[in-house]
């Protein structure tokens, strides 16, 4: 796995990175195995019930993966190019 912005939120990226993959490969699997199968209703009930899943499971570890590269960001300076790159 690549390692982060800044080498103090690598572990922290590593550990997001494991959960989503695993969360995403319970994911597609059965969406495209039963996605002819299903109603519209039900695959709404499924993803539903999916990102609740990536909520419960890596939810807490996205957040603080996400606090740090803010916080790196900022400490280089890159914080305010960032958000008028986003405003062009």
């Amino acid at each position: 796995m690549a390692h982060s912005l800044s080498p103090e939120c690598t572990p922290l990226k590593h550990a997001y990175d494991s959960c989503f993959n695993s969360w995403f490969e319970g994911y597609l699997e059965p969406a495209i195995a039963n996605s002819q199968k299903l109603s519209e209703g039900q695959r709404n009930e499924y993803a539903k019930r999916k990102v609740e899943e990536f909520e419960q499971n890596c939810g807490a570890v996205w957040g603080k993966y996400k606090e740090c590269v803010q916080k790196a960001l900022k400490d280089r300076g890159l914080d305010e190019l960032l958000e008028q790159a986003r405003q062009d």
